[in-house]
């Protein structure tokens, strides 16, 4: 099946760098890098791959967003893997999105604290508010958890919640408000699950893929994040997952493409918490 290759810019980036290299895959191995939000879902599908191509070995590695964008650009890898939206001076790679991901806030499963306005929850990780008891909760102090620069989840939530309320510059751009120094800083969205589940007074924000019945998600402004809410636009903090390609992906890089595009591929990431882009 055809890929949504949506960026004619692209073109110039191929023409470029295809000569040397950028993209390229040998016939039977290719590499992913980037997202840690992206990685377990790309690994999981590129188990699934492997299993019906005997002979093929995808290898998937993290580093975060950034790092996956700067490995394809520099024809590390056939395949980077990005859950923010590209800047500017990034926007010559091929954009592949492969499914919806809502960014979910989420507290321990004994926490009743379950709603937040966008206005709290930006106020918790700025300091602002720092005992569960100012919203609702038990007289705790609230562990905070971001996670570190150079994080697409992390760039996600900075551009949707932490700009919540704020004004906007002499340049009229809105700049995220500062996250508190104390508040903890993980490199993985499995690492601040870990820390939410261990812990009863924590919040942080992770793919809501990735939740589990350890932890609970926390509704923004009335809404929980559902495929029903991240589809219509309601829930306020969805993002993109995206592979990114140097030029039009060919060979391996491409068929394993086109099979997470697939009907099958959809409907792995959709069993595993995300919205099919279909």
């Amino acid at each position: 099946m055809p890929i949504p290759f949506r960026f004619a810019a692209a073109l110039a980036c191929a023409a470029l760098l295809l000569p040397l290299g950028c993209g390229r895959a040998s016939k039977t191995a290719i590499t992913l890098a980037g997202s840690t939000s992206v990685e377990p879902f790309a690994e999981l599908l590129a188990e699934h791959y492997m299993a019906q191509h005997p002979g093929i070995k995808i290898s998937v590695q993290g580093g975060g967003s950034s790092a996956g964008v700067r490995a394809v650009t520099s024809r590390i890898c056939a395949i980077g893997m990005s859950s923010r939206e590209l800047n500017p001076e990034e926007k010559a790679l091929v954009e592949i999105p492969i499914a919806h991901d809502a960014i979910a806030l989420i507290v321990n499963a004994r926490n009743p604290v379950r709603r937040l306005t966008m206005a709290q929850a930006r106020d918790v990780f700025t300091g602002r508010v720092r005992n569960w008891q100012e919203l609702g909760g038990p007289n705790r102090r609230i562990t905070a958890i971001t996670r570190e620069e150079g994080s697409g989840t992390r760039a996600s939530f900075d551009e949707r919640v932490m700009v919540a309320g704020m004004p906007k510059d002499k340049d009229g751009k809105t700049n995220p408000a500062a996250f508190a120094p104390d508040v903890l800083v993980q490199n993985s969205n499995g690492s601040v699950r870990e820390i939410v589940a261990s812990d009863p007074a924590a919040i942080g924000y992770i793919s809501s893929g990735l939740i589990d019945e350890r932890v609970a998600a926390v509704a923004i402004g009335g809404v929980t994040p559902t495929e029903a809410t991240i589809r219509s636009g309601r829930y306020p903090v969805v993002r993109d997952f995206l592979f990114l390609s140097c030029g039009e992906p060919t060979g391996t890089a491409k068929a394993f493409i086109e099979y997470v595009l697939s009907d099958s591929g959809q409907k792995a990431l959709a069993e595993e918490g995300l919205t099919r882009v279909k």
